[in-house]
């Protein structure tokens, strides 16, 4: 008998030779994205209805999505102004009745006939006083009754109906039945772990006899999905550290103990978990390679300051990465101050000692200063070097690179830091640490940033000032807007200073700076006149950037009006107002990351998110309830869902068809588990070729080449 089928042979199989498909129906199924038997059986339904328990008209409660079984009684097609047209029905059984409305379908008419009987989906609202249904999903019960109906999503312009895909994919499993499925996770794992085997998960997931059958073929198959991205992310870790030799640190050395105590502010309980846990891995042979998230404020700088004096000394060089020349030099301003006073052991000088020198190294660092530089970094003088991607350029020498910091690693690709790697001495890799202020959910961390061990500064230091944040609506001319602007004045006359963030305007740049400049303009005629305001925007050059932002640091700018361009890494201890303008256009971790601007000093701050209109604003609203980054990621990710979130992942983290970052944590930590001990015993997957094959079948090659290089 044939072997049972693998993903490989489904995904060579053309959905063709299904019964019905001719030439039209697969040119209308390759538009909606399916063209094989694999495309086909893994477009899972997104939701399933519970036939088996019909909803009654007199069960319905309002707010609550859920179906009813009832018949047409009438229906009828309105004509609205501007030529729009809605119809409206109303549909019963024998326990009551309720009005349906579908705004844009005028087909609706034809569709239901009196005497129809269908299902209808939504949600139940009250309208003058009785309960209807607003563009519910309709379903005509047919021989569908007493089963739970999978519903898959349609596709107007391909013509293709969830009726149709059921269908298809009945007709494939049946194909399937004879041969099986394979199914490479190990029977033991999935034995331990309660879940069903691949065939029929893939059977129950989209025709299950019950709802808990449809959730344990959900498991199963998000489980499959997840293991996948782990074996990947597991395995690329494993083979970094195989691959390159690291540097075992002297840690919890002298610089670090005069470092600490030289501090003027005792470090948190979270600072010294994530000092502890960083300098174990320095410690270690092996190359480290950590994320550190910090919430806006946290103290990441003092934990990467320790990190990197580990290096130092043990006679080996720091090096920092900032993504902006702007937030460079603020870094190396900052590093400096920390470490002023600060000596390292020196065998060549008189005195045995010298203090620890600190570089900065951008593209504005040239001539006989950067040749400076360079040979202090070459021969191993310049003890920590701060800069941008200037670092990783060619001519760009470390005597012995032990350390590297690589801040907001969003900013980077893998390219860019994999070349500041390779400056580490001969053949030993420097320990990478990346940090983030964009507090990450746990279950996306440890997907999207899955080949990092992750530590989290999740406390504030002492002294640093609450921000009350507000949401403004309505009317530009208004009174909250007045009360906002006379109270930003007020802050103003107090010698206090303010940011005035302009919308982000996605289809153009230019569109974005002239909506700066011009609320800079409307703000001096107007709320803030006899003010002193500068602008900041992205199309200025870095040195425009410079001198605009050293005005504001020393206090010769009231107010900032700027674009996006301040998120982060500016630091003005004087700034203690933030308005930020249109806030509905911006996302949770934008607004997050921009309030931080403010409070960073001892006085009270305060941030006001306008909106212009009165409506609800779920965004806006979670930023009034919260200033815990951590608290806003998981919001973010219950409102936008995680598809957007999977698209900035490293390679390694393909999309996600059924796992749920919401939802499957348990998953998540389950498969983390399994590709660890799989990989740690296998670490190519020889003796896996079926997970193997899924990988290199599913995942990019550029994801592949980290597992299966030896």
């Amino acid at each position: 008998m044939p072997d049972a089928l693998t993903l490989r042979e489904l995904a060579g199989i053309d959905v063709a030779v299904l019964r019905g498909v001719g030439d039209k129906r697969k040119a209308a199924l390759a538009e909606y994205g399916i063209a094989t038997v694999l495309d086909l059986l893994t477009t899972y339904p997104y939701r399933w209805i519970d036939r088996t328990r019909e909803g009654r008209v007199a069960d319905l409660v309002e707010g609550e999505a859920s179906g009813v079984v009832a018949e047409v009684i009438d229906s009828r097609l309105v004509r609205l102004r501007g030529g729009r047209q809605m119809v409206r029905a109303t549909v019963g059984d024998d326990t009551g009745r309720i009005g349906l409305t579908f705004f844009g379908q005028p087909w609706r008419e034809r569709q239901l006939r009196p005497g129809v009987r269908a299902i209808f989906f939504g949600t139940p609202e009250r309208f003058r006083g009785a309960m209807q249904m607003v563009n519910p999903t309709v379903d005509r019960v047919g021989d569908r009754t007493g089963r739970i109906v999978p519903v898959y999503r349609q596709s107007e312009s391909a013509g293709v109906s969830t009726w149709e895909l059921a269908s298809l994919v009945d007709g494939a499993l049946a194909r399937c039945a004879p041969r099986g499925l394979a199914d490479p996770v190990p029977a033991e794992v999935l034995a331990r772990l309660g879940l069903v085997d691949r065939g029929t998960a893939l059977h129950h997931v989209h025709f299950p006899e019950s709802i808990a059958a449809k959730e344990e073929a959900r498991r199963r198959l998000a489980f499959d999905e997840l293991l996948r991205v782990q074996l990947v992310l597991v395995g690329r870790r494993r083979a970094w550290a195989r691959e390159r030799k690291g540097i075992a640190h002297v840690v919890a050395g002298e610089l670090q103990r005069r470092f600490e105590a030289a501090l003027p502010f005792p470090l948190t309980r979270a600072q010294r978990r994530t000092i502890e846990e960083i300098d174990a891995d320095l410690a270690a042979p092996a190359p480290m390679h950590r994320l550190l998230q910090g919430d806006v404020g946290s103290g990441k700088t003092v934990v990467a300051v320790s990190a990197m004096l580990a290096a130092v000394q043990g006679g080996h060089q720091g090096a920092l990465m900032a993504p902006t020349e702007v937030l460079a030099e603020q870094h190396a301003a900052g590093v400096r101050a920390l470490l002023a006073g600060l000596a390292v052991s020196d065998g060549g000088s008189l005195f045995g000692d010298r203090a620890v020198r600190v570089e900065l190294l951008t593209g504005r660092v040239t001539g006989e200063r950067r040749r400076e530089v360079l040979r202090g970094l070459a021969e191993g003088s310049v003890d920590v070097v701060i800069g941008t991607h200037a670092l990783i350029q060619e001519g760009v020498e470390f005597g012995s690179l032990g350390v590297v910091v690589i801040d907001e690693q969003h900013r980077f690709g893998v390219e860019q830091r994999a070349a500041l790697r390779v400056k580490g001495a001969g053949d030993a890799a420097p320990d990478v640490l990346v940090m983030t202020a964009t507090p990450i959910p746990r279950t996306a961390a440890m997907t999207v940033y899955g080949d990092l061990e992750v530590s989290v500064l999740d406390e504030l230091p002492p002294g640093r000032t609450p921000i009350a944040t507000a949401r403004v609506a309505g009317a530009a001319d208004g009174p909250a807007r007045s009360s906002m602007w006379a109270a930003v004045r007020e802050a103003m006359a107090a010698g206090q200073q303010a940011y005035v963030v302009c919308p982000t305007i996605e289809e153009s740049e230019t569109l974005e700076v002239a909506s700066a400049e011009e609320t800079q303009r409307e703000l001096e005629a107007g709320a803030l006149a006899g003010l002193r305001l500068g602008l900041l925007h992205g199309r200025m050059s870095a040195q425009e950037k410079e001198e605009v932002m050293a005005r504001f640091r020393a206090g010769d700018t009231d107010v900032l009006v700027a674009t996006t361009v301040i998120e982060v890494g500016v630091d003005v201890p004087n700034a203690t107002c933030m308005v930020v303008l249109d806030a509905d256009r911006f996302g949770i971790a934008q607004l997050h990351q921009l309030r931080g601007r403010v409070g960073r000093g001892t006085i009270a701050s305060r941030c006001w998110l306008v909106t212009p209109e009165e409506g609800p604003s779920p965004r806006v609203e979670a930023l009034v309830g919260s200033t815990d980054g951590f608290h806003l990621a998981e919001v973010d990710l219950e409102l936008r869902g995680e598809g957007t979130l999977m698209n900035v992942a490293q390679k390694g983290a393909s999309d996600l068809r059924i796992a749920s970052l919401r939802r499957d944590l348990d998953l998540v930590l389950r498969a983390r588990e399994v590709a660890t001990a799989i990989v740690d015993a296998d670490p190519t997957l020889a003796q896996h070729a079926g997970l193997r094959d899924e990988i290199a079948l599913l995942l990019t090659p550029a994801d592949a080449e980290y597992l299966f290089k030896s």
